[in-house]
């Protein structure tokens, strides 16, 4: 079932930061150097039944990786590790704390080491 997105609020009222825990929750372990991307089920397929669910198909993907990994993520294109000593530009962004996304969307991952974990903790903006 989808989980709204919703901050708790500690004693003076501020938030807290805390989140409600969501059943919608995606992992994997990655090879070195080897794009891996998860695409973002609809609205639907993570059982979106509330109307202030399906009015607001908009979510936000929280991720996790094994600790001091360094892993490269982006949004509906191929990931890419940099390398070299000259700047270029790139549609990967480093370890990525959340990003807002669709159903639909296709988050991919990489990473240059081995036995790296990712997870993708899905919630619903509303």
């Amino acid at each position: 079932m989808a989980t709204l997105f919703s901050m708790t609020r500690d004693v003076a009222g501020y938030n807290g930061f805390g989140l409600k825990p969501t059943d919608t929750a995606y992992s994997v372990t990655l090879s070195a150097n080897t794009d891996t991307h998860f695409v973002v089920p609809s609205m639907s397929a993570i059982g979106g039944t509330n109307t202030a669910i399906n009015n607001n198909p908009v979510l936000i993907a929280i991720f996790y990786f094994t600790p001091g990994a360094e892993v490269w993520c982006a949004l509906n294109a191929t990931a890419i590790v940099p390398a070299g000593d000259t700047w270029g530009a790139t549609t990967s962004e480093g370890n990525p704390s959340a990003w807002q996304v669709n159903g639909g969307d296709a988050i991919h991952v990489i990473t240059a080491a081995t036995g790296v974990s990712v997870g993708i903790r899905l919630y619903v903006i509303s």
